[in-house]
């Protein structure tokens, strides 16, 4: 309502209790930015599936694949077994699952932000199995073997088939995007300053420890932050509605508060 139309109304007029407040739409519109950028990832993702499928023993990327390794793999189980590592180790198995699975959507329906709830769980579903163990299965491109020449080794912690995509850097992709997802807009820049660490990280550690190579972990990221985001559009409007509530204590319905007493006696 404009100025102008303020104006218009007579003094000690009240405004009808059924009139739609204005809407500011910026916490609800969907970002059509956000869809592209999802789809476009979503795309390279698939494009790069097809062409290790050509060649899973040497892809395109190979000679970039075996010059990273050769200057980051480790050795020895010893030379990663330090805390930064096995922090990004178990953000994809069983410790990593039970917060993102488990945890975190019983506390967001604990706090009654369902909306964000089911968004997180479609997000951590599909991404997993949809991006991650479906490709796994197609591609099927062999993990990183011995080479002795450089003093490197197989995985050094125990792993499933498939090389690409990284699994752990599809789900640190999600995590990504799922945290700010469900973040109040005004609160997510501090996220956005810790998310590429994880990202990079991520990319690093499973290539540390001979897991994957460098290609399987860029695209795994890409994988999981490309789906993430075209599911948040798809769920834009319904998780808008929960950023009013409090993110770490259950919100409590407003309470009428009690009329004065010598309010009552006035109209008694």
């Amino acid at each position: 309502m404009t100025d102008a139309s303020l104006s218009a109304v007579p003094v000690g007029t009240v405004a009808p209790t059924g009139a739609a407040a204005p809407s500011t739409g910026s916490a609800s519109r969907r970002s059509r930015a956000m869809l592209v950028t999802g789809l476009v990832g979503l795309a390279l993702f698939v494009v790069f599936g097809f062409a290790v499928v050509q060649d899973v023993d040497a892809p395109f990327t190979q000679p970039l694949d075996d010059a990273w390794r050769a200057l980051v793999g480790a050795s020895s189980v010893d030379a990663v077994s330090w805390a930064v590592p096995m922090f990004f180790q178990y953000l994809g198995e069983l410790p990593g699952f039970t917060l993102v699975l488990l945890l975190v959507p019983i506390w967001l329906f604990v706090i009654r932000r369902w909306r964000s709830a089911l968004f997180w769980i479609t997000a951590q579903l599909v991404g997993n199995f949809g991006v991650s163990q479906v490709t796994k299965n197609l591609v099927d491109r062999p993990r990183p073997a011995d080479d002795l020449v450089n003093g490197l080794y197989g995985p050094l912690f125990s792993v499933d088939h498939g090389s690409f995509p990284s699994g752990h850097a599809v789900s640190a992709g999600i995590l990504l995007i799922a945290v700010a997802a469900v973040l109040p807009p005004a609160k997510r820049r501090i996220w956005w300053f810790i998310a590429p660490f994880i990202a990079l990280g991520m990319i690093w550690q499973r290539t540390l420890i001979n897991a994957h190579w460098f290609s399987d972990a860029v695209f795994g990221i890409i994988g999981g932050v490309s789906m993430t985001l075209v599911i948040w559009w798809l769920f834009t409007n319904l998780i808008a509605k929960d950023y009013g509530k409090p993110l770490f204590r259950r919100a409590r319905p407003a309470t009428v508060p009690a009329k004065p007493a010598a309010f009552e006696s006035t109209i008694a």
